[in-house]
């Protein structure tokens, strides 16, 4: 009897730690039986919350799926706009398992990776839509409240035409993300059994081709505004220029006028002085004058003069007080 109690009891431990399962913090479980869902009496998948819960031992299998909300960051992928211009546009989406039966059966037993390549079929699809009805500065833009108005800008020269058009255009780019995430979360929920909660493009490329094209473009634009920013800048240097070149020359006219007027006042004075010395001495204002002849005329030793020794000239020489020899 002792024998058959250890062999009763071992099966009985095997056969409890059989039915008995944990489901951990943050999943839920499943229970499949004969290859189907356990289901509750209203035909929907049971599910079993974290905690110990009990199985039927050798006939049930328990499935655990992850009940958090999960991130699917999608790879980047081309898209063509109305205007057939290429974007790569890099997106994600935050997702959560809400039907776990639906899930189960959708995904192959639950395969998270089959789940978030069905997903992402679906969002591409919805979002190659969207982006197909609308045009490069349309999905680039957010709200035209979102940004600075033209009419604030004082300067609108400065910007870019490509600028300008982003700048006046109502810009899309939230609006796609809600329609996508609407448009995606009733199939994903009818098909996946999985809650999309949210849906971002992350970042909006050109190709590389394109993209040299808008550099090409945006480069011209600014060349265009330096040139006109430079011929701005010589026109108001010629000004300037000029201004200053009138301004040195009133002050070097009104010097010149001041020293003539001061230089004439000098002479006339002067000459006064000198009409009434020649008054009061003529003879001395003439004997002066013979003087300054001969040291400007005998200035150099190699002066050679050849007068008649009576000319007028040499009268001082000859007699100091001014008379003509006599022959």
């Amino acid at each position: 009897m002792r024998k058959l109690i250890i062999p009763l009891v071992a099966i009985l431990i095997v056969v409890t730690l059989m039915s008995v399962f944990v489901i951990p913090e943050g999943e839920r479980g499943i229970v499949i039986r004969f290859g189907r869902v356990l289901k509750d009496t209203n035909e929907v998948s049971k599910i079993y919350p974290p905690g110990l819960h009990i199985k039927m031992p050798f006939f049930d299998s328990v499935k655990t799926l992850d009940a958090r909300i999960q991130t699917m960051d999608g790879r980047s992928d081309r898209f063509v706009t109305s205007e057939k211009k290429d974007v790569i546009i890099d997106t994600y989406v935050k997702w959560k398992i809400s039907d776990f039966g639906q899930y189960y059966l959708a995904t192959g037993g639950g395969n998270s990776l089959t789940a978030e390549t069905l997903l992402e079929r679906k969002v591409t699809d919805v979002l190659r839509s969207e982006i197909g009805s609308r045009e490069i500065k349309e999905i680039v833009s957010g709200p035209r409240s979102d940004i600075v108005a033209v009419d604030t800008i004082q300067d609108t020269d400065a910007i870019p035409v490509s600028a300008k058009e982003a700048l006046e255009v109502d810009g899309e780019r939230d609006q796609i993300m809600e329609n996508v995430l609407d448009n995606t979360r009733d199939s994903a929920m009818k098909d996946l059994g999985v809650e999309v909660v949210d849906f971002r493009m992350k970042k909006i490329n050109l190709p590389d081709e394109i993209s040299e094209s808008i550099y090409r473009r945006m480069r011209a634009e600014r060349e265009s505004v330096a040139r006109k920013h430079r011929s701005q800048g010589r026109e108001k240097a010629e000004v300037i220029r000029a201004q200053a070149e009138l301004e040195v020359a009133t002050v070097i006219a009104e010097a010149d006028k001041t020293a003539r007027v001061t230089r004439g006042d000098a002479d006339a004075k002067a000459a006064a002085i000198y009409s009434k010395a020649y008054k009061q001495e003529p003879e001395f204002y003439s004997f002066l004058r013979s003087l300054k002849a001969y040291e400007k005329s005998f200035s150099n030793k190699s002066d050679l003069l050849v007068l008649d020794p009576n000319s007028d000239f040499f009268k001082y020489m000859n007699d100091s007080r001014g008379k003509k020899p006599t022959n």
